[in-house]
C-alpha cells in the first residue's frame, strides 16, 4: 500500500486502494474531523471518497493531498469537490520536479483562498530537526513564507513522528508563525470583494472583516452553527482575531484549522439575540481578548440556531452602555 510516483505523472493505478476504502470506513467510525485522501487525480476521486464516507455514516471534512501531476492539471475540480487541500511537497516534487514546487505552492494557496477552501502546507518544513534541536535559517524562512502566502496550517511529519526533538520542532514552528503574523499586513487581494456575493452570510462575513480593519476592531465574535461564516472571514488576511462561538463541539473542532479562528464553547441556552451577544462580549473580556473601551464586531443569524443563517453584524464598545 505504498504510493508510487513517476516523474511527469501518467500512472494508471486507481486513486483509492482497497486499504483506502477500509480506512475511510474506520475514519467514519472514529468520527474524524478531517480525512486526508492521498494521490487524487481528479474531482471524481474526491467525490468517490465522499460517497464512501457518507455511506459509512461519516461527516468528516475531506482534504485532498496534491501529490500528482494530474492533480495540478485538475486542481480547480479537485478544489470544488474537497473541503481542503494539502500542498504535499514531497511526492509532488518527485512528479513535477523540485524546482517547480515553490511556485506551485503559491498558486495552490492562492486558488484555495479564492475558492473558500482550507489549505495545509506540509513536508520537510523543519526536516533538520529530526536530529537537531534547532531549525536551519532556510527552514525558518520556508515556514514564514507559507504563512505570508496565506496558508491555514503548516504541518510537521517525520520531525514529530520519528524525530529526536518533536516538542522542540512544534515550539520552533509555533514561534515562527506567531512572529510572522505580527508583521503581515492586511491583504484583500485574494478576496471576492469585487464580485457578487452568492449568499447573505458570505456578504456579512466579507463586510465584517473589511470593517474590522478600517475601524480598528480588536476582535470579531461570530456566533455560528456550522462555522461557514468564520471560514469566509478567515480567507481574508488580517491581524484581527476571529472567535467562533458555538455550542456545537464538531464545529469547534472543525474551525480550529481555519487561519486566525479560535473556537469558544457558547454555554448559554438562550435564543435571545441580545443575551447571546452580551455573553459573547463577556467571554472575550474574560479571555483577555478585549478590554473596556475596545470595539468588537459581532455577527449572528436570525432565527437563532439556523445553520447558514448569519444575517446581522453589530459593532459594540466593550463596557459601554452605548452601542452602534
Amino acid at each position: 500500500n505504498k504510493g508510487i510516483n513517476r516523474k511527469g505523472g501518467g500512472l494508471s493505478a486507481a486513486a483509492l486502494t482497497t486499504k483506502d476504502i477500509e480506512d475511510i470506513k474506520t475514519a467514519a467510525a472514529l468520527k474524524a474531523d478531517y480525512l486526508a485522501v492521498s494521490f487524487p487525480r481528479s474531482g471524481a476521486d474526491m467525490r468517490q471518497a465522499r460517497e464512501l464516507l457518507r455511506a459509512a455514516g461519516g461527516k468528516s471534512q475531506l482534504v485532498a493531498k496534491i501529490e500528482r501531476t494530474e492533480a495540478i492539471e485538475n486542481l480547480e475540480e479537485i478544489l470544488e469537490a474537497s473541503d481542503a487541500i494539502m500542498v504535499a511537497r514531497g511526492d509532488l516534487g518527485v512528479e513535477v520536479g523540485d524546482a517547480a514546487v515553490p511556485a506551485l505552492q503559491k498558486r495552490m494557496i492562492r486558488m484555495a483562498i479564492e475558492r473558500n477552501k482550507v489549505v495545509i502546507t506540509a513536508t520537510q518544513m523543519m526536516e533538520s530537526m529530526i536530529t537537531s534541536p534547532i531549525p536551519t535559517r532556510a527552514e525558518v524562512s520556508d515556514v514564514a513564507n507559507a504563512v505570508l502566502d496565506g496558508t491555514d496550517a503548516v504541518m510537521l511529519s517525520a520531525e514529530t513522528a520519528a524525530g529526536q526533538y518533536p516538542v522542540e520542532a512544534v515550539q520552533a514552528m509555533d514561534r515562527v508563525c506567531l512572529e510572522v503574523e505580527k508583521e503581515a499586513e492586511p491583504d484583500f487581494s485574494g478576496a471576492r470583494l469585487d464580485h457578487s456575493f452568492l449568499r447573505p452570510d458570505e456578504a456579512i462575513a466579507m463586510s465584517a472583516v473589511f470593517t474590522s480593519v478600517h475601524l480598528n476592531i480588536k476582535a470579531i465574535a461570530s456566533l455560528t452553527e456550522s462555522g461557514n461564516t468564520c471560514l469566509w472571514m478567515s480567507r481574508l488576511s488580517t491581524r484581527v482575531p476571529i472567535y467562533a462561538l458555538t455550542p456545537q463541539v464538531e464545529t469547534r473542532r472543525k474551525v480550529t484549522l481555519f487561519r486566525g479562528v479560535y473556537p469558544i464553547n457558547l454555554k448559554t441556552a438562550s435564543k435571545e439575540r441580545d443575551v447571546l451577544l452580551a455573553e459573547a462580549e463577556e467571554e472575550l473580556r474574560r479571555r483577555g481578548a478585549v478590554r473596556d473601551g475596545d470595539l468588537i464586531l459581532l455577527t449572528i443569524g436570525e432565527p437563532i440556531g439556523q445553520s447558514g443563517g448569519t444575517n446581522t453584524m453589530k459593532i459594540v464598545r466593550v463596557g459601554g452602555s452605548k452601542k452602534s
